[in-house]
């Protein structure tokens, strides 16, 4: 069965961030991650992991000017130097972490002509896999639905995996997030099976609501017996907006692993 990660930027919300790292411990969780590290020392989430005995799953780099509608800068033709100045911080942040997995988003382009769009992303990325494949670290990329982020460069999970064969790196992957595809593409088990050799990273929520994961139209039960057919060993992060407060919520994990 999966190996779950507790997204603390989501999960945990009644604590302050960095009591959230014994939150997980406590709640049974071996890993946490979060959108953005940047706020704290590196030094200071190192020590909370050892602390609790956790691992971090994944990181974001910095997404730019969150303020002025930034999401993101992979994808943004013009800012390929502030990309790579993201990249270079979120890269020592991975190593002071030991994660593996560096989440790029694409970003929204707005009127930018999308080929130009499109040969900034899969240049930013070549440069950025190349660099953490040689640490045996990964790139990610994932596929985000127009509800939640209108805009967004990367709507699908096609345009992913046609992005990754285009770079062309074994430091490039597929963060699958299983709530964004049910929204825009559905057929989840066939996607798993289809994409699961470029699968790096997963997550999951309910869906329409992105609440926990045993509500909604989506079976995850299924879907995580098939990931373990297919090999999966990644983690499967929990993005969701828990309903009644984060511990009153997670008896689907036990629910969801036939305990």
């Amino acid at each position: 069965m999966p190996r779950f990660s507790a997204h603390l930027s989501m999960l945990f919300p009644e604590h302050p961030f960095l009591e959230r790292f014994a939150a997980a411990r406590e709640a049974g969780f071996e890993a946490v991650e979060y959108w953005d590290p940047y706020p704290y020392p590196a030094e200071q989430l190192a020590e909370a992991l050892e602390r609790h005995g956790l691992r971090q799953a994944l990181i974001n780099l910095p997404t730019g000017d969150v303020e002025a509608g930034d999401q993101g800068l992979a994808a943004l033709p013009g800012r390929e130097d502030e990309f790579r100045e993201a990249f270079e911080r979120a890269l020592s942040y991975a190593r002071a972490l030991d994660c593996p997995c560096l989440h790029a988003m694409a970003g929204k382009p707005g009127d930018a002509d999308p080929a130009g769009a499109r040969r900034a992303y899969v240049a930013n990325l070549r440069f950025a896999a190349e660099r953490v494949a040689a640490e045996g670290r990964c790139v990610v990329i994932e596929a985000i639905n127009a509800r939640d982020m209108p805009g967004y460069f990367l709507r699908t999970t096609s345009e992913a995996a046609g992005v990754i064969e285009e770079v062309g790196s074994a430091g490039l992957g597929l963060l699958l997030d299983l709530y964004h595809c049910q929204i825009t593409e559905g057929d989840l088990a066939m996607r798993v099976r289809d994409l699961m050799p470029i699968t790096r990273h997963v997550q999951i929520a309910g869906v329409p609501e992105r609440h926990e994961p045993d509500v909604g139209e989506v079976h995850y039960p299924y879907l995580f017996r098939l990931m373990d057919s297919l090999g999966y060993r990644g983690y499967v992060g929990c993005e969701y907006n828990p309903r009644e407060g984060t511990r009153a919520g997670l008896a689907w994990r036990e629910r969801a692993c036939g305990r």
